[in-house]
Order: C-alpha cells, then structure tokens, then sequence
C-alpha cells in the first residue's frame, strides 16, 4: 500500500494558509487514491520530535568514525532512528512550509537535523562527496510567505525557504518534487487571485501525485 505523509511545520491551525491548501490537496488526493494510506505528521505537537542537541551530535560523529555510540549517546542516536524510521516509511510526501523570516520554521530544521543521519538520510565517501539514501520516493511541497513574492524589491525580503528545503530534499535523495506557491499572502492589495491558484494547483497536482 502506498503511503502519503502529510508533514506540517506551521502552527496556526485553522488560520494557516499552508495547511488550508493542504487541506484542499488532501481532499483531492483522497478522492483520486482511495486504495492510499495518508497520515499527518504535525511538528509541533508535543514529543513529535526528540531534540538534537550535544548527545545526539556526539552519538552522529562516533557514527562517522565508525564507532558505536554509548550510554546517553546511545539513547540519542535511537530516538534519531525512531523519528527517521517513521518518516522513511513514506513513499509519498506533502510538506506545508510558511516562510519564518525569510526562512523554514526552526521546527522543520529540528526535523531535517534529526533524520539527516549517516546510514539514514545519506551515506558519505570522502572521494565522491554524499549520496542521498531517501530514492524512490516523491514530495510535492507547499510554500507560503506573507510578505515575500518573487520580483519584489529586497526591502520585502529574501528567499532562503524554497531554496534550502528544496536543497535538502534533492540531497536527501528526493529528486521527484512539485511545488505550489502562495507568496505573498498579506502585503498586496488582494490576495484572493493568488489564493484561488495555488489550491487550483493543489487539487490538479493530487489527481496525478
């Protein structure tokens, strides 16, 4: 069975424009794979993530020098294996990603620094670099800024959130990604044509996904 993992890193709720064209995408999806297993993944309910702090980064470079890690260590390199077991048994992904300044959530980073392990999300040599681990596997993910839109001045800021995530995906090995946008959504005079075509874009792509 086919599995579609629904990951959100927004954590407004009914007022988030990622989720509600999430939403859309997932009503769609629904209809068109009846026989598809979808789940949701939200990162910011509580325990959805361990952290990854000075055990967990130990634990990753005994790792990579080809050694066991121990004690707490250990314990922090199996919860980074639980949380990567659980994603990786995705054959399918949808992402909801609102721009926080200029980037992705910090909770979205937590997520990729967990997963992204040696053995796990890559594997490395030292002459021909890193070889993402995740194939065969596609994403389709959702990007919404309330100030950014490509084309406006610098003073409306930057773009480091489809660049980085789309960078991290293609490393992890997920080469098969589709995107929709809805940026800007606040700081324009009306939003609504915008809105209206990133779910149009939401609900075509689910039908073929």
């Amino acid at each position: 069975m086919t599995t579609l993992l629904h990951i959100s890193s927004s954590p407004r709720g009914a007022r988030s424009e990622s989720l509600a064209i999430a939403e859309t995408f997932l009503e769609t999806y629904r209809e068109s794979h009846p026989d598809d297993h979808v789940e949701s993944w939200n990162l910011w309910d509580e325990g959805a993530l361990p952290p990854f702090g000075p055990d967990a980064a130990a634990a990753k470079m005994a790792v990579f020098a080809g050694a066991d890690p121990e004690g707490d260590q250990a314990v922090a390199w199996r919860r980074a294996g639980e949380t990567f077991a659980r994603f990786a048994a995705a054959d399918r992904y949808l992402f909801s990603v609102p721009m926080w300044n200029a980037g992705v959530p910090y909770i979205l980073k937590q997520l990729i620094d967990v997963v992204s392990q040696p053995g796990m999300v890559f594997s490395f040599d030292p002459e021909r670099g890193y070889t993402g681990l995740l194939t065969g596997r596609k994403a389709a993910v959702i990007y919404t800024s309330a100030v950014y839109g490509e084309g406006r001045p610098p003073s409306f800021g930057n773009d480091f959130q489809a660049p980085y995530f789309g960078g991290w995906l293609r490393w992890a090995g997920i080469t098969d990604v589709e995107e929709i946008f809805f940026r800007p959504n606040l700081a324009v005079a009306d939003a609504d044509p915008g809105r209206r075509s990133a779910h149009a874009r939401a609900r075509d792509l689910a039908k073929t996904f």
